[in-house]
């Protein structure tokens, strides 16, 4: 029988550790089986999505990576006859060599294919067997790499020039994909007006440095709250009785989301619609 627990995320302090290597996104992680093309074996890796790379650990504690593989240029992902019962195997065809991965399960095999292909095709892949929840996931990684991807282009070919290129430094990873530059008032109206784009806005504090979280719960009355998000140093806080500290603020929009079980979505205006709003308020 197929096992559906999804992995269980690395401890919060290694993920602290890993911002250090890394600012790129964590859009998805578990294990798996890697064989590059220089090996003859597979080898077992606790593997993280991050932007388009993907980062392999020796196991989920490793603070480091061991190795790391850039997907940005893949041209195909091709699946593989597998005799393993409930696996998974395809393989990534790059420019310079091809990657076979196995997972442990054929449902973790359809979400690293739905993530891959998402991030690097740009698009939500049709021809996944994913749950309702899981394709609302990788829309929101879509629109968070797309804006990470415009983010880039922005930045001057000197600037590009002074960053470091030896290790993920990623200093273009500004805001999760619910950010928006709006008061309390307008973040109720983007609520309440759009119910099927998500329930949960960040925005910012009353003061220069802090921000917000807005959301809307419930179907027949719905209910409007707010939380205050403090920027204390390098980390955020919200504001809850027992008070909650995380590393940056896409931490903060997770820690919603999974404490709520997926019931708090970010709100997330597509690509169409944040360009017809931006001509509106021109």
């Amino acid at each position: 029988m197929m096992d559906k627990k999804p992995p269980k995320p690395a401890p919060r302090r290694i993920f602290q550790e890993r911002l250090k290597i890394t600012a790129l996104p964590l859009y998805f992680e578990g294990f798996l089986l890697v064989k590059r093309s220089e090996c003859q074996e597979y080898k077992h890796y606790w593997t993280e999505l991050r932007g388009t790379t993907l980062f392999f650990y020796s196991d989920k504690k490793s603070p480091t990576y061991v190795d790391k593989l850039d997907i940005i240029d893949l041209t195909c992902l091709t699946d593989q006859n597998s005799t393993e019962k409930n696996c998974a195997k395809f393989t990534l065809v790059l420019p310079k060599e091809e990657v076979q991965l196995k997972t442990e399960n054929a449902e973790s095999g359809e979400e690293w294919r739905g993530f891959i292909l998402t991030v690097t095709e740009l698009s939500v892949p049709l021809h996944v067997s994913l749950l309702p929840g899981q394709v609302i996931r990788l829309q929101e990684v879509l629109e968070r790499e797309k804006r990470r991807r415009i983010e880039t282009e922005r930045i001057p070919s000197s600037e590009k020039e002074q960053e470091p290129t030896e290790d993920y430094v990623d200093v273009l990873n500004p805001m999760p994909v619910c950010f928006y530059a709006v008061s309390r008032k307008e973040a109720i109206e983007m609520l309440e007006k759009n119910p099927s784009l998500g329930n949960m806005i960040l925005r910012p504090g009353s003061d220069s440095k802090n921000y917000s979280i807005t959301i809307r719960q419930g179907i027949d009355m719905p209910r409007i709250k707010h939380y205050k998000v403090m920027s204390v140093g390098k980390n955020y806080t919200i504001e809850l009785e027992k008070p909650v500290t995380l590393p940056n603020l896409f931490s903060v929009i997770d820690y919603f989301m999974k404490e709520t079980r997926g019931n708090l979505r970010p709100f997330i205006y597509s690509t169409d619609e944040c360009l017809e709003t931006e001509r509106d308020r021109a």
